[in-house]
């Protein structure tokens, strides 16, 4: 059985993890869960699923472990074969990196940590021998097309996004759009964030970074398309002119089995797709216009350094944070972001705690400007 720890079990990719190793009991013993505030459902869920370890890392409970530094006592102390990063946020950067120093495989998906201390968290992964596993559909996707292929051969990497709630919404309409309507995603059940991140495609800006480094991919070599059904979770197409992709449901539960089961797979409640019921998939490249976190993303993905990325990162995480309390408005999220660009630029971090500087510095940058021009 494997040993493993949940970080973020009482979000959408936590639940699903938990599901999955219902269905399969005889393959997972959890020794921890945690979360960040939602206590009465993380005590559900270690009635349900035998935790030995309740944490928080926020409000404290009665019979549950608080502080971060909990689950790190966990992660020295018990055998533990994988941690399963569902947190959102550059918050989950640590709980990364003190993964893979341990040599424990992390099953990973948390984006922003990638993007934050990609080099350095690759390099202690190598340096320890732990496996980093996507959980990401689109990296899951990515991850099995690539498997037992020679990277030599390769041409191009494509990751399909669904377009977010204004993928049929004229770049011109977007200027007065609510929250309301940019929660509705008309494909996938995620938290606020992720789905405000859709909306914008700054999640598939993100995305393209974390392929970057999770499969040591050079920046030219990575592309997006829309995908309205979000069948196709991403392809990758060789220079003998062939093309493979992954397929299946818009259902977590898939990608998420596939990493915590690998190199197996197991049962996840996810039925094979119909393709003569799905009847077509269309694709087309995304406009810029509608999409400038998208646009931003890919400028910064070209320097192919971490500090103007662990930048980005924050001012995105501020910004979308600013929106959805209702400071600032949709179309603010990405001047936010690009006019923090141009006056933090901290140093490339050499070790976490530089990744963690940096992080702070343009966070408070992001406040400022949102001070000075949009409040």
């Amino acid at each position: 059985m494997k040993r493993i720890g949940i970080i973020g079990s009482t979000g959408s990719i936590g639940r699903q993890a938990l599901d999955v190793i219902s269905r399969n009991p005889d393959k997972f013993e959890v020794v921890f869960i945690s979360c960040n505030g939602n206590l009465e459902l993380l005590k559900q869920q270690g009635a349900q699923c035998g935790a030995r370890y309740l944490c928080s890392t926020g409000l404290a409970g009665e019979g549950i472990l608080s502080g971060e530094c909990e689950i790190l006592k966990i992660l020295d102390n018990e055998k533990i074969d994988m941690v399963l990063l569902a947190a959102v946020g550059a918050a989950g950067t640590v709980y990364a990196y003190e993964t893979v120093k341990r040599g424990i495989t992390l099953a990973l998906a948390n984006k922003e940590s990638i993007v934050a201390s990609g080099r350095i968290l690759f390099d202690a992964a190598k340096r320890t021998g732990a496996k980093i596993l996507p959980v990401d559909s689109e990296h899951s996707a990515i991850f099995q097309c690539l498997h037992g292929q020679d990277k030599r051969f390769l041409d191009k990497v494509t990751l399909t996004a669904s377009g977010g709630a204004f993928r049929n919404t004229p770049a011109d309409a977007l200027e007065y759009v609510t929250l309301e309507q940019a929660l509705r995603h008309p494909n996938w059940s995620m938290g606020s964030k992720i789905t405000v991140d859709s909306a914008t495609m700054m999640n598939k800006g993100l995305e393209l970074i974390e392929a970057r480094y999770l499969f040591d991919i050079e920046p030219s070599m990575l592309s997006v398309v829309i995908h309205p059904q979000s069948v196709v979770h991403s392809f990758v197409s060789f220079k003998d002119g062939s093309l493979i992709a992954q397929m299946g449901e818009p259902d977590m539960r898939t990608p998420i089995a596939y990493a915590m089961a690998y190199p197996e797979r197991m049962e996840s409640g996810v039925r094979p797709i119909d393709l003569a019921k799905v009847g077509s998939l269309t694709f087309f490249e995304p406009d810029m216009k509608k999409y400038p976190c998208l646009g931003i993303a890919v400028e910064v993905l070209k320097k192919d350094s971490n500090a103007p990325m662990i930048v980005m990162n924050a001012a995105n995480e501020v910004a979308v944070a600013e929106f959805i309390g209702g400071q600032i408005e949709y179309r603010d999220i990405a001047g936010v972001i690009s006019a923090v660009l141009d006056v933090c630029a901290p140093s490339e971090p050499e070790e976490i705690a530089d990744v963690l500087s940096a992080d702070a510095m343009a966070r408070e940058a992001s406040e400022k400007v949102i001070k000075r021009f949009y409040r």
